[in-house]
């Protein structure tokens, strides 16, 4: 069993920044591919960031490439997601996922075991 646990949402100004965390239960290392995806009023759940530790790489969106950082501390099994030049279509519930069964689709929702509960994230203009 794995509990992953968000915070830092909230309600910003367009063009300013806010950085999100995940707290994980076990060793951040352990997982395969750790994901932060959103959901807006209305919409499918999108895939925002990944990293994978299998393959040593971070993947983002493109909707959010060069403005969204994720990063990992494992000493503090917790992971990141700096989010910078915001947009009022960022607007959503931001969810962290765990796949600790190895799935290739890094993209998919499905590919994902475990979900943090969310945190919301708005930006107005």
């Amino acid at each position: 069993q794995v509990q992953l646990v968000e915070s830092g949402g909230g309600l910003v100004q367009a063009g300013t920044s806010l950085r999100l965390s995940c707290a994980a239960s076990v060793r951040t290392f352990s997982v395969y591919t750790m994901g932060w995806f959103r959901q807006a009023p209305g919409k499918e759940r999108e895939f925002v960031a990944a990293f994978s530790w299998s393959a040593g790489n971070t993947y983002y969106a493109d909707s959010v490439k060069g403005r969204f950082t994720m990063s990992v501390d494992n000493a503090k099994n917790t992971v990141y997601l700096q989010m910078s030049s915001l947009k009022p279509e960022d607007t959503a519930v931001y969810y962290c996922a765990a796949d600790i069964n190895y799935s290739s689709d890094y993209r998919r929702p499905s590919s994902y075991d475990y979900w943090g509960q969310g945190t919301q994230v708005t930006v107005s203009s």
